[in-house]
């Protein structure tokens, strides 16, 4: 849990939600009417402003022919700090929208919720020269979903072996009433995993590991502010991984954000 705020008391706006969906349960089960979330306003403290200090660098991991990334210095400790602070406001539970998984692997405590383009903007616009800028020639597109899949993980939660699924894109409505679905010909191509968190801030263990066509693991620690990306999909492509144990009283956090490709 976070203890300390970056945000001082009263800044937040109110929140509701924006949609719902059935939500899958860790050991089985479904919860209806599970909530996707939003803010009733834009929150100043997540609008992103420049980071000059910011110097994001890829770096390639070799999964034996599979696409997978690193770049350091996507947001800065306080911006990580902040977000976490946000999701807080909306409130972890064990079930996850929208999503369905066998018993026995999401282990861990999920939230979504819809983000400003204030926020998920500058975001893309820092690494976009870092991402492909094809996937089987389809191009990239010029913005990050903003339905953000969180995760956190408490002591002794695991996301077991799997792959993610591709997703449609999303934004709120103009009144933010709603969620509101992309166009068909926009479909995410790749996972990008956001950890908020770190070894610098107390989490043991939550690497996520990454294994490769013949077999071979690679781990790669949560290193707060930097983001982790691989091809997701239902194809031969989709980079199989895992969320390791955290063990420790400090959890560890993530945002799933989807990279989008196509046109509108």
């Amino acid at each position: 849990m976070v203890s300390d705020s970056p945000v001082p008391d009263g800044v937040w706006p109110g929140h509701h939600a924006v949609a719902h969906f059935p939500g899958s349960l860790p050991m089985g089960g479904v919860v209806p009417m599970t909530p996707v979330h939003a803010f009733d306003s834009v929150p100043a403290a997540l609008c992103l402003q420049n980071q000059p200090g910011l110097r994001p660098v890829r770096h390639d991991i070799d999964l034996g022919g599979l696409l997978a990334f690193s770049i350091d210095d996507v947001v800065t400790p306080a911006e990580a700090d902040t977000i976490v602070a946000a999701t807080e406001q909306f409130g972890y539970r064990d079930e996850a929208p929208g999503i369905a998984t066998p018993p026995g692997m999401r282990m861990n405590k999920s939230m979504h919720w819809v983000a400003d383009e204030g926020m998920t903007g500058p975001m893309f616009r820092r690494i976009a020269h870092l991402l492909p800028t094809h996937l089987e020639d389809v191009p990239l597109f010029h913005a990050f979903s903003r339905r953000l899949n969180m995760y956190r993980y408490d002591a002794d939660d695991v996301f077991n072996r799997h792959t993610d699924g591709n997703w449609p894109g999303y934004s709120l409505s103009g009144d933010r009433s709603t969620m509101q679905e992309w166009p068909p010909g926009l479909r995410s191509g790749l996972t990008m995993l956001l950890y908020l968190n770190g070894p610098a801030d107390g989490v043991l263990g939550g690497s996520t590991r990454l294994f490769s066509r013949d077999g071979r693991q690679t781990d790669v620690k949560p290193m707060k502010g930097s983001a982790l990306f691989f091809r997701h999909g239902f194809g031969a492509n989709s980079v199989v991984h895992e969320g390791r144990r955290v063990s420790g009283n400090v959890s560890k956090y993530v945002a799933r954000i989807n990279v989008m490709y196509g046109t509108e």
